[in-house]
């Protein structure tokens, strides 16, 4: 959209939930409005104050304004990072786009450098995704959550943060019992009720999970025909995983609104996950996005175009295993540090096999270390020694001194000693776990197949207020997000709102051992390590080798692995032969 003059030109993707009360502000500063869309509002905004806009916005956006009079290009992501928003700054110029592809296909020689970010793929192995602003490509950086660029003559001339998490600021987190439950409740219902406006139909989510249930449950007090999406994997559970379904179902019934249900074969998730890591752009080591496109897939075909998602509930209330861990360390913590690093070599060696053994080992990972460093282990999939030892010498070499957790230990650091050890895990979760994992997968798998998903937990005043309660309504004992669920006990069945945690349970040891296994050996052949040089071939086989075997527990490392060359044949071997021949 441009303004009357063609002096400013907006490209915008998403959607601001207060922009009629910005356009009435507007309005009565003399503004006149051709049409009624929050875009309008936006450029006229920036009209209005410039790059001092932002702090005005609520929404979901990655936007860029070209300012013909100021020659200037302004780029800014919305606050917890729901829109993705690449960059790549070169010689040839500077380019944005919302998929790295994108940015290949404007810059074709992006591809031919094979410049690959040794480190970024490290941090790809370790969590399943990469925290900060690194990509696969050195040249293709992320603009971060909550960050704006100022651009001239091809340049990055400004880069700030114009929104810092609430538990960076000096709250007041002395609220009441009876106020942050019933506060919850109404900034909860609130976000809904924004994120509700659209002039297409909106649908939701609904896995039979507390916090997709609740977001269904205000949803239905404004469209009490809301058509709601879950899927059914037979045969797909990992071992010990909780099935959704039966949870999905009764809460749809409890609730009066309709289950709209996609079954998917395991074998057909498996043959996918090679789409999957094509159309994220990055090499995310985790069947769970198959998920969202499905669910996706079906309510596109019955006419959604938007659809509400609970993500975000864990990040704001706690409910991961690893905040019960968290809420349980004073029970060792206070061990010498000899004995930790004791207690963390002994549970490494137990049998991975075993799912208790492995979230043993997961829980003293890191025990040796203290403060910030501990908790940026709780995310970690593999211990950096182990991935050390599978890389070539000259991908090592390139790591230096580096370490994978480095980005969520700086960023917590500067957090005052009396923030809590839950609040210092819940800004990691907001600020890296959701924006560069869940938020960024849920986006493209959804976009792919042209449904947009709102995420009503992220409504800013939701944000603010849920950081003001005290960790001890948040994780109670082993109880996650024990505020959340006493807000919801009026609205939803108690089996629904108590029952077991569960992800995406994606069979991926059993698709290792069986559907996938001649795949992972072609994809992770001797000769095709050698030609990639990232990856030692023999320790790669003899891990491979060792997991067949049930030795060890290394599915997520070797898919992580499978991921990575997926990645390179499709961006860097397939885009360079697409800029050679454009050239």
């Amino acid at each position: 959209m441009a303004s009357e003059d063609g002096a400013v030109v907006l490209v915008f993707n998403g959607e601001i939930y207060n922009f009629r009360e910005l356009r009435a502000g507007l309005e009565v500063k003399g503004h006149r409005f051709l049409g009624h869309s929050d875009t309008e509002v936006l450029l006229r905004l920036y009209l209005d104050e410039g790059v001092a806009m932002l702090p005005h916005l609520n929404g979901i956006f990655a936007f860029a304004l070209w300012d013909k009079r100021e020659q200037s290009l302004f780029l800014a992501r919305d606050p917890l990072g729901v829109k993705p928003l690449y960059y790549t700054a070169t010689e040839q110029g500077f380019a944005f786009a919302s998929e790295i592809k994108g940015l290949l296909a404007l810059v074709p020689s992006l591809a031919c450098a094979r410049e690959l970010d040794a480190m970024a793929l490290h941090r790809y192995l370790s969590f399943l995704w990469c925290p900060g602003e690194g990509t696969p490509l050195k040249t293709v950086r992320k603009v971060l959550p909550g960050e704006a660029l100022l651009v001239r003559d091809g340049r990055i001339q400004r880069r700030w943060t114009w929104y810092q998490l609430p538990v960076f600021r000096k709250l007041d987190i002395d609220l009441d019992r009876h106020t942050a439950v019933s506060g919850t409740t109404d900034h909860l219902r609130q976000a809904v009720r924004r994120q509700l406006v659209a002039d297409v139909p909106v649908g939701a989510f609904l896995s039979g999970g507390l916090d997709s249930s609740a977001v269904v449950a205000f949803a239905r007090e404004q469209d009490p025909d809301i058509q709601c999406f879950t899927i059914e994997t037979p045969g797909g559970q990992e071992e010990g995983a909780t099935d959704d379904l039966p949870y999905a179902r009764r809460v749809a019934k409890h609730l009066g609104v309709t289950l709209n249900v996609v079954q998917i074969d395991a074998n057909r998730m498996a043959g996918d996950l090679q789409r999957m890591v094509a159309q994220l752009d990055e090499p995310l080591a985790d069947p769970a996005p198959l998920n969202v496109l499905y669910i996706s897939q079906l309510a596109r075909e019955q006419g959604m175009k938007v659809l509400l998602s609970g993500a975000g509930g864990d990040d704001l209330f706690t409910g991961y295993r690893r905040h019960v861990a968290v809420n349980y360390e004073p029970l060792w913590r206070w061990l010498p540090a000899g004995v930790r690093r004791g207690l963390e070599h002994s549970t490494s060696g137990l049998d991975q096999r075993n799912g208790f053994n492995r979230r043993v080992s997961k829980l003293f990972r890191g025990a040796g270390l203290d403060g910030d460093e501990h908790l940026a282990h709780y995310f970690d999939w593999a211990r950096e020694a182990d991935l050390l030892k599978l890389y070539t010498p000259a991908f090592r070499a390139e790591l230096a001194d580096g370490h994978a957790t480095d980005p969520l230990v700086d960023y917590i650091q500067p957090l005052a000693k009396s923030v809590g050890r839950i609040d210092r895990m819940l800004a990691l979760e907001q600020r890296f776990f959701l924006a560069d994992h869940n938020l960024v997968y849920t986006d493209k798998m959804s976009m792919a197949v042209g449904v947009e998903v709102r995420v009503p937990f992220l409504d800013l005043d939701l944000v603010d207020f849920a950081a003001r309660i005290p960790p001890a309504m948040k994780q109670r004992g082993r109880v996650g997000k024990w505020v959340l669920k006493k807000a919801m006990e009026p609205y939803l069945p108690r089996e629904a709102i108590y029952r077991p945690k569960s992800g995406f349970g994606a069979p991926l040891r059993h698709w290792l051992r069986d559907e996938l296994r001649e795949w992972v050996g072609d994809i992770l052949s001797a000769e095709t390590l050698r030609r990639r040089g990232l990856f030692d071939p023999a320790a790669v086989a003899a891990l491979v080798a060792d997991n067949q075997a049930g030795r060890v527990d290394a599915a997520y490392t070797i898919l992580g692995l499978v991921c990575i060359e997926v990645w390179c044949r499709e961006f860097i071997d397939n885009g360079s032969a697409k800029g050679a021949s454009s050239g």
